[in-house]
């Protein structure tokens, strides 16, 4: 898989480089600033870039805008928000239209080497990733303020944190011990509860993600 990397902390970005490759990613490019990663994606064409979010030349969302840019100049190119703290509005702006794989995690996330590339992999491969913390932080906060996320059930919010990470139907159920059967009821469920149609245009498992961190 190939992989553009845009940190501007030097050493974090030539240890994610390390990283990366002695996982068998192909590292094609690794940038400082948010310009230079527009630039390296137009040359390189990756499959998959990893941003963080606060980079040059402003050091606010620069990262954020230029993945936005990427999304909309190159649909098909997947992405990874990278941050040091959770900001529900970065995953939502990220997650409003998505067309590849998408995923945002949290810096920290890096010290489980082999997690953070496993999630990096399943973006590459189309789906939509959330660190857990995230997840977890957007569960909590949706309680109580939405009327379709408090008439879920407690085990059908189990359910959708664990989507919103990512998660297969598969995985799921063995997580929480159940059989695959019993969570595509749930995963039904949900979607029902939630007004979500089937369509043809639409991602579920997207969007049940996106409403629920919509607060």
């Amino acid at each position: 898989m190939r992989v553009i990397l845009a940190e501007d902390e030097a050493l974090l970005r030539e240890g994610l480089c390390l990283l990366l490759e002695r996982n068998g990613f192909d590292v094609v490019a690794a940038v400082g600033t948010a310009d230079g990663l527009l630039d390296a994606v137009e040359e390189h064409h990756p499959d998959l870039v990893a941003t963080d979010i606060r980079m040059p030349p402003t050091h606010t969302d620069d990262g954020l805008q230029a993945a936005l840019e990427i999304r909309r100049r190159w649909p098909a190119t997947a992405l990874v928000l990278l941050s040091q703290h959770v900001e529900r509005r970065y995953a939502l702006q990220l997650l409003a239209h998505p067309t590849a794989g998408t995923g945002y995690l949290l810096k920290q996330r890096v010290t489980d080497s082999a997690a953070f590339c496993d999630d990096l992999r399943r973006v590459g491969n189309g789906a939509t990733v959330l660190d857990p913390e995230v997840a977890q932080l957007m569960v909590t906060r949706a309680r109580g303020t939405n009327s379709a996320i408090e008439g879920l059930s407690r085990r059908q919010r189990e359910v959708l944190e664990l989507v919103a990470q990512g998660r297969s139907n598969a995985w799921i159920a063995h997580r929480l011990s159940v059989t695959e059967k019993a969570v595509v009821n749930h995963v039904s469920h949900i979607y029902d509860q939630l007004g979500l149609l089937p369509g043809p245009d639409d991602h579920r498992r997207v969007l049940a993600v996106v409403q629920y961190l919509s607060r």
